[in-house]
């Protein structure tokens, strides 16, 4: 008898994960056997559930809120990118038997930006709003491309201005932090929301003329509807502005290859989730 690799995504709440599906059709692209399922997991109960999982014969995880930081803290080794963010997306099984952490979401950002939409990041201003986790995990990623100049925009200043300060040493370029209301008369090139008030349609209040001429708007949240930061950027007359689900898929594309070391293509995936939201 053939034990099946076993897959699973943590998070609370997580039922309407598409993750289970996007690991099946790589699996079925890829000619893979495995399984991957999606299991509520409160915070406290996480270590817990993780430590189960593994000893039952769990190969590979993938965590989601609010158990990022709380799998950063599990991982017996972390990459680069990981320590960086101080969150994990992803836990893999070495030959060891050591756990390994690594935080995708920052390429998948990247990948979907630059290979499916076209948009280069190199010499762009680009602008953050966030200085979460979700902003924590795209930042490095995001210096690699070699933007101008760098912007964390936050509610609490503060918070801002420190998550700017520990990335100042990994890019040649200014990264600085601010609060909404010190962006008035500057431009940018590309505006991430990295805020999770878009999907219950808050907005922080932006001030008219922030995107530049032919700029974009990118939410890292997804829906079935145009979330209220899309909406802004339509608003304001926006190249592209696009939401997180083709992020949401190479983030699992790269947590694929971590795990079984091949990589599979996206865009049919994509193309398929996006067909199935149009109304």
């Amino acid at each position: 008898m053939v034990l099946t690799d076993r897959y699973a995504v943590f998070g609370c709440p997580i039922k309407h994960s598409k993750s289970p599906r996007i690991h099946r059709l790589f699996a079925e692209q890829t000619g893979q056997t495995l399984g991957y399922t999606a299991v509520e997991v409160p915070a406290e109960q996480f270590r817990t559930a993780v430590a189960t999982f593994f000893a039952e014969g769990g190969k590979g995880l993938n965590c989601t809120v609010p158990l990022k930081e709380l799998a950063w803290s599990y991982a017996d080794r972390k990459t680069e990118r990981a320590e960086l963010s101080k969150a994990v997306n992803t836990l893999a099984l070495l030959a060891d038997g050591s756990i390994l952490g690594d935080n995708t979401d920052g390429i998948g950002l990247v990948t979907d930006l630059t290979a499916n939409h076209g948009i280069a990041l190199a010499g762009m201003r680009i602008l953050i709003l966030g200085a979460g986790g979700a902003s924590r995990g795209i930042i490095a990623p995001i210096l690699e491309q070699s933007p101008q100049s760098l912007v964390i925009a936050n509610r609490t200043v503060d918070k801002a201005v420190k998550l700017a300060a520990e990335f100042h040493d990994k890019g040649k370029i200014p990264i600085t932090g601010s609060g909404f209301d010190d962006l008035e008369n500057r431009q940018f090139d590309l505006i991430l929301n990295a805020t999770s008030a878009s999907l219950s349609g808050q907005l922080p209040l932006l001030p008219p003329g922030l995107l530049a001429a032919q700029g974009s708007c990118y939410d890292l949240a997804y829906g079935n509807e145009p979330t209220a930061f899309v909406r802004w950027g339509l608003e304001n007359h926006a190249a592209k502005s696009l939401d997180g689900l083709g992020m949401l898929v190479e983030q699992a594309a790269e947590a694929f290859f971590i795990w079984r070391g091949i990589r599979p293509k996206t865009r049919s995936v994509i193309e398929l989730l996006n067909s199935e939201r149009q109304p």
